[in-house]
């Protein structure tokens, strides 16, 4: 069951991608067999044809790409919403809905639903992750999906369709990119390793996270902060960066991320060693071989107080 739920999420996942590219989307027609797996049947008989207007809409890209995006803010000038976001969330809605009416939905932008929560079965969707990313014409943004039935993530798709990198990942059966496996590095201690982060867009004053940006600096051979935490993930699983650690994620930021590391050998705690839930305050996302090292690091941070800033108007 959790394959059947992995390839439709990634049919989702690149119908949402196009919808990045060139701000519409075209869901294709659909006919019902009377269970999901004929369901996903249908959906690979789809897939050529989705590939060829992949490709058509790769062209459109590099035209639109480089238009000033539609943006809108929700409530001050740094949380970021554009069309892109809304069209695309509303294109990933309305097809999961039509592919597993029973599942519930919950989405960044509030178009998803929770009138078959009951079921048990939810997805967690950003459609755009990494929005001021897109705003500002910088190539580093994704569609991030994530079925969990409860508190057990199933399947997970993480989508870049600018450089058409996607990750995938079922429970049980390993971590792809472009359907070839991926593992976590082997790096095994912090001082030879590549990690990122990121920072919040609200209350930005308050986060502790400059302390520790800087603090992982001087240990490794740096920190990156690329602006979207399920690329970030993703990154992990694949092997190109050794940790990714950031305070007050929603569970769409991280649920695709947490399944693809964990299905490509990684580890997945908050800084006290527990296992994240999804929302929790703090994810620490590794190759599990300098977990331990970054938790004793990030512990003794802790025991620091918040660097005071404040915003330069």
């Amino acid at each position: 069951m959790p394959e059947n739920y992995l390839q439709a999420a990634i049919e989702i996942a690149r119908e949402a991608g196009q919808i990045l590219r060139e701000e519409f989307a075209r869901p294709a027609k659909i006919s019902y067999k009377g269970d999901e797996v004929d369901l996903v049947t249908q959906a690979d008989k789809r897939s050529e044809a989705a590939i060829e207007i992949a490709r058509e809409a790769g062209q459109i890209l590099r035209e639109e790409f480089a238009r000033p995006a539609k943006i809108s803010y929700k409530g001050d000038e740094v949380d970021l919403v554009t069309q892109a976001d809304k069209r695309s969330e509303a294109a990933i809605v309305s097809r999961i809905t039509k592919l597993f009416p029973d599942h519930a939905i919950a989405a960044e932008e509030g178009g998803g639903h929770e009138s078959a929560a009951t079921s048990g079965y939810r997805w967690h969707v950003d459609p755009l992750d990494g929005t001021t990313n897109f705003a500002h014409g910088y190539p580093c943004f994704c569609v991030s999906l994530a079925l969990a039935q409860h508190d057990s993530l199933l399947a997970a798709v993480v989508y870049n369709p600018i450089h058409e990198e996607l990750f995938a990942a079922a429970r049980g059966q390993g971590a792809t990119l472009n359907g070839n496996k991926i593992h976590a590095s082997k790096i095994a201690s912090l001082s030879t390793s590549l990690l990122c982060t990121g920072f919040p867009t609200h209350k930005r004053t308050a986060s502790p996270n400059l302390r520790y940006y800087g603090d992982f600096t001087m240990r490794s051979h740096g920190v990156r902060r690329d602006g979207s935490a399920a690329l970030d993930l993703a990154s992990v699983a694949a092997g190109r960066f050794e940790a990714f650690w950031e305070f007050g994620l929603k569970p769409w930021d991280t649920a695709a991320g947490v399944l693809l590391i964990e299905e490509a050998g990684g580890k997945v705690t908050d800084f006290s060693g527990q296992p994240y839930r999804l929302g929790g305050p703090v994810i620490l996302a590794t190759n599990g071989l300098i977990h331990d090292e970054i938790r004793a690091v990030a512990e003794k941070l802790a025991a620091y107080p918040p660097l005071e800033l404040q915003r330069t108007e």
